[in-house]
């Protein structure tokens, strides 16, 4: 298995990732402290006075604007994870042109004779210790 599923919650106009725990107590956790009806057009009495302004603001843009606004803010989401992906394959590249340099210095060293160092050393060490 490689990961879990992702699990999504909140409004189904704007579901949210759900980061957290695993396991029962942590979901348990978060289903009772985040589950079940939030701040929205249609539950304005659970919005902060700062939510209910946003929402109002919203609600009074005509619907063309929103519109238009909304796929502007999805452009740049979008955007933000493309110049992500990128920047993971430039260090992706990056990692692997690091990994191959050190196993050939690596190589190098080793056919340099270590490992013969390394047998005489420790021939060299076993005479030593039988002259104490």
């Amino acid at each position: 298995v490689q990961g879990f599923p992702t699990i999504k919650y909140g409004d189904p106009n704007n579901l949210q990732d759900y980061e957290g725990g695993r396991d029962f107590d942590a979901l348990e956790a978060f289903a009772k402290e985040n589950l079940g009806p939030t701040c929205s057009p249609a539950n304005l009495e659970l919005c902060s006075p700062e939510q209910k302004a946003t929402v109002e603001k919203f609600m009074a843009m005509p619907f063309a604007d929103l519109k238009k606004l909304v796929e502007e803010k999805d452009a740049e989401l979008k955007k933000a994870d493309e110049d992500f992906d990128e920047m993971l394959k430039g260090l992706q590249a990056e990692y692997e042109s690091g990994e191959k340099k050190k196993e050939e210095e690596q190589k190098k060293i080793k056919d340099a004779g270590l490992g013969i160092m390394k047998s005489v050393q420790a021939q060299r060490n076993k005479g030593t210790k039988s002259d104490l």
